[in-house]
């Protein structure tokens, strides 16, 4: 299944960086201090994590209520189980991208510099 939230945040934190989330990922893992990019990648990856997470508890609520099984004395605390974890991660998972996406709001890319013309590098070195 795939995980729409942090897909979403994956691809807007390489379009922010203008590479993609491995490179970046391995440029972060790289600096020996904390960054705005490892932030953000470590909140997409918490997002991913609750989506997975959101996934297998339903897939195991939906093996618990099966028409075809048998339902046992623990059944029901089965169920409550799964509700819960559902719930706490849809709660991080949301919490998570909405700060993720205030923070990717509030930043842009920088123009990329203008290259000197040869001419004015020629100039300059020539008045030297």
């Amino acid at each position: 299944m795939p995980y729409p939230v942090s897909k979403s945040l994956a691809e807007r934190i390489e379009a922010l960086y203008g590479r993609p989330r491995a490179d970046l990922q391995a440029h972060a893992a790289t600096t020996g201090h904390p960054t705005m990019l490892a932030a953000l990648l470590a909140a997409c990856s918490t997002v991913e994590l609750a989506e997975k997470n959101i996934e297998f508890q339903r897939e195991r609520l939906l093996h618990l209520v099966d028409p075809g099984r048998d339902i046992g004395p623990s059944t029901p605390g089965h169920l409550l189980d799964c509700s819960r974890r559902i719930a706490e991660a849809v709660v991080i998972r949301d919490t998570q991208a909405q700060h993720a996406t205030a923070v990717l709001q509030s930043l842009h890319r920088a123009p990329a510099a203008a290259p000197v013309p040869a001419a004015a590098t020629a100039r300059a070195a020539h008045a030297r």
